[in-house]
C-alpha cells in the first residue's frame, strides 16, 4: 500500500513478476483495493492489512499505533516463515524499523546498510550503506564490506569482489578520523582496494563501495539528480525545434541504452543487509517494471540463500 502510485503500480509489477518466478507473491494490503486491479496469476495472493503508513508519517510512532499496517503484517509473515522476504515502496524509514525491530540483527552485525547497485562504465557495482545508518563507529564499516562482498557475488554474479572505501582522495590517510581508521581497519583484508573519490564511482572498475550512510545517501540523490539533469537537457533539446528533431530521431536508439543505464527503475529496490531476513527497499515513485524488478532481486536472494551465505561471512571475519 506505500509508494506514490500504489497500490496500481505495485499490482502491476507483481502480475509482471509473477511468471518469473517460481513461488509465490503476496500482496499486503487493503483487499478491496488491491482486488480492483485483477485479476490475478495464480502465484499471487491477497493478504489483508487494514491500514497503512503514511510516507509523512513518523516510523515507530505509526508502527506502535497501526497493528494491522501492511508493513506490520508483511514482517510478521516472513518472522513466521510464510515469505521469505518483504518488498516495499512505502516509508523507507518505517520498512526499515519494522524489519529491525521484528527480525533483529544478525549475529555479528551491530547496524543494517542499505545496499544500492548503481551503473558504471565497467558495468554495474553495489553502494553501502545508501541510507539505513548514519551514525557508525569505523569498526561497521567492515561489517558493510562483507555484507556487500557477499551481496555482489551471490547476487550480482562477481567473482573475488574487491572493496573500496568513499573517502576525499585516493591516497592512505585521506580523509576525517572516521576515514582513517576505516581505512586502517580494512587494510588489512586481501579483497580492499583502498580509497576512491566521487569522481571515479562511473569510470573506474568497481565492485563493492563503502561508506556511512549520511555520506552514502547524499551520493546516491545526487547521481540520480545529475542523471535525471542531463537525460531531461536531452530530451528538451531534441525537441526544441523541428530542425532539431530531425537531427535527434537518428541518434535516438543509440541513446536508448544510456537511458536504460541511468533509470532506476532498471535496477528494481535496495536491499537492506544485516538483518536476520531481507527486505528490499524501492522509491517511493516506483513504476511497475521497478516493482517487477525489486520482487526479482528478493526472490535471487532467496533462491541462493543470501542471509545464510552473509552470516557465515560475518563468522569467518570474526574468527580471523
Amino acid at each position: 500500500m506505500g509508494g506514490d502510485h500504489a497500490p496500481g503500480e505495485i499490482v502491476a509489477g507483481a502480475i509482471l513478476a509473477a511468471p518469473l518466478i517460481k513461488g509465490k507473491i503476496l500482496l499486503v494490503g487493503q483487499k478491496e483495493a488491491i482486488e480492483k486491479f485483477g485479476p490475478l496469476p495464480s502465484n499471487i495472493e491477497i493478504v489483508h492489512a487494514s491500514e497503512v503508513v503514511g510516507m509523512d508519517e513518523k516510523p515507530v510512532e505509526a508502527l506502535r499505533k497501526k497493528k494491522d499496517s501492511s508493513l506490520n503484517v508483511a514482517v510478521r509473515l516472513v518472522k513466521e516463515g510464510q515469505a521469505t522476504s518483504m518488498v516495499s515502496a512505502g516509508n523507507t524509514g518505517a520498512a526499515s524499523a519494522a524489519s529491525l525491530l521484528a527480525w533483529r540483527q544478525m549475529p555479528g552485525i551491530h547496524r543494517p546498510a542499505i545496499a544500492t547497485v548503481m551503473p558504471g562504465k565497467h558495468g554495474r557495482f553495489l553502494l553501502l550503506d545508501a541510507g539505513a545508518s548514519p551514525d557508525i563507529d569505523p569498526e561497521q564499516i567492515v561489517e558493510f564490506a562483507v555484507m556487500g562482498r557477499a551481496y555482489a557475488e551471490i547476487v550480482m554474479g562477481k567473482t573475488n569482489p574487491k572493496v573500496h572505501l568513499l573517502n576525499m582522495g585516493e591516497e592512505p590517510g585521506k580523509g576525517n578520523a572516521f576515514a582513517k581508521q576505516a581505512y586502517n581497519l580494512l587494510e588489512s583484508h586481501a579483497w580492499f582496494a583502498g580509497n576512491i573519490e566521487g569522481k571515479d564511482l562511473g569510470k573506474e572498475p568497481i565492485d563493492v563501495i563503502v561508506c556511512d550512510a549520511f555520506v552514502g545517501n547524499i551520493v546516491l540523490k545526487t547521481a540520480e539528480g545529475v542523471a535525471e539533469f542531463i537525460l531531461s537537457e536531452i530530451k528538451e533539446s531534441a525537441m526544441a525545434s523541428w530542425q532539431s528533431k530531425l537531427a535527434f530521431l537518428p541518434i535516438r536508439k543509440y541513446l536508448r541504452p544510456l537511458r536504460e543505464k541511468l533509470d532506476y527503475a532498471e535496477y528494481g529496490g535496495s536491499p537492506l543487509l544485516g538483518l536476520n531476513h531481507l527486505c528490499v527497499i524501492c522509491h517511493g515513485r516506483s513504476n511497475a517494471r521497478a516493482i517487477m524488478n525489486a520482487l526479482l532481486v528478493a526472490d535471487k536472494a532467496a533462491q541462493f540463500d543470501l542471509i545464510d551465505s552473509m552470516k557465515e561471512r560475518i563468522v569467518g571475519i570474526q574468527n580471523l
